[in-house]
């Protein structure tokens, strides 16, 4: 009889772990809206075919202090897309499923710098995501920010 608890104590614990866990074959279980590391953003995270992709849906502070005028794409190094808007702006493209819970092979751009990296998303839980952005093709030379699923 006493024996009884501890297994039942494991097979509950196990069970709540499980569920807790993202599906390692799910590859859309990275879908949804996720709020940035610095709660600032909201990204729509979409599939488009075989890819994912992910749109800018909700900022902080979508408008330029002082004024109504929408906050734009003003470090962009194509001049000619620096006035289009950061609302709607699809940041996040053509990430492949790699397996376990891993997406790679895709691009995020990032508007406080005008820059765009190479991305490695890593499903860490349900509702985290780290989402790694580095530099020529080389993930060992990022850094690595925790994105949270938006309820």
């Amino acid at each position: 009889m006493n024996l009884l608890r501890p297994v039942a104590f494991l097979l509950i614990l196990c069970v709540g772990l499980t569920s807790m866990t993202p599906k390692a074959d799910d590859p859309d279980a990275i879908l949804g809206k996720w709020l940035s590391s610095k709660k600032r953003n909201q990204v729509q995270i979409y599939k488009q075919g075989n890819k994912y992709n992910g749109r800018l849906v909700w900022m902080l502070e979508p408008t330029e202090p002082g004024s109504n005028k929408p906050k734009i794409d003003a470090l962009n190094p194509d001049e000619k897309l620096r006035t289009r808007p950061l609302m709607g702006l699809v940041m996040l493209t053509n990430l492949t499923y790699k397996g376990n819970g891993v997406w790679g092979d895709g691009d995020i751009y990032n508007p406080e710098d005008g820059k765009t990296y190479g991305c490695e998303v890593t499903l860490s839980t349900q509702n985290t995501l780290d989402m790694r952005g580095y530099v020529m093709g080389m993930p060992f030379l990022g850094k690595t920010r925790t994105w949270t699923r938006v309820r």
